[in-house]
């Protein structure tokens, strides 16, 4: 069974920086157009993912746990979690402010867990299956990272509109620092992800080639 050849075969590679295939023939292995380094995988790969993985799970706890914000209106002040502040919000009736919150906060972070761990389970186990679904997933966790500080706005967003109401005060707490620490973590995990390591070793058609080669 015929296949076009691979990018490894033909001695060429993808400039991170402005997509530029470029000939790995020779040294230094920089890009002749924007000067950036080659690199055929990104280095350390694996065990990079799971420690920056596992470094946004642990600030994931007190993010949750602590105070994000505290909330002064006529001279009651009251701290907020990530939850509390979600339910708040629904129970006032801005329940478009605690979807937003929820979905970018609770919901989007513990996507990017699973997925990221499904994915690094996947290719230590050398599987060979579902190939084009786990890149497709690979690719709806780099696209939901550029949401992930929807939440961190939406708090900067209603501390603005109380001050500008003179309604009240809102202050930062230590748990919206620990939750930029998650946003920072997951979006390094993502990046420290090399999905070519999915399409390593014979595919389903290759590996149908050689038996009936046999």
């Amino acid at each position: 069974m015929n296949r076009p050849p691979t990018a490894a075969e033909l001695n060429l590679c993808l400039c991170h920086s402005c997509g530029l295939a470029c000939d790995m023939t020779g040294e230094p292995h920089t890009c002749p157009r924007c000067d950036a380094p080659l690199h055929r995988r990104k280095t350390n790969s694996l065990a990079r993912t799971w420690a920056y993985l596992f470094a946004a799970l642990a600030f994931y706890v007190p993010a949750n746990l602590l105070p994000v914000m505290n909330t002064t209106l006529l001279g009651n002040g009251a701290d907020s979690t990530i939850m509390s502040g979600v339910i708040e919000f629904w129970e006032h009736g801005a329940w478009d402010i605690a979807l937003i919150i929820f979905i970018a906060s609770i919901a989007v972070p513990g996507i990017k867990f699973v997925a990221l761990s499904l994915l690094l389970v996947s290719v230590q186990r050398n599987s060979a299956g579902a190939r084009r679904e786990r890149s497709k997933l690979y690719r709806f966790v780099e696209l939901i990272g550029y949401w992930s500080m929807l939440d961190v706005l939406v708090v900067a967003l209603v501390a603005a509109l109380v001050k500008f109401q003179a309604l009240g005060d809102i202050e930062p707490r230590p748990g919206i620092l620990f939750f930029g620490l998650v946003v920072v973590f997951t979006m390094l995990s993502a990046m420290s992800f090399d999905p070519r390591l999915m399409w390593d070793g014979p595919t389903t058609d290759d590996a149908v080639e050689d038996v009936a080669g046999h």
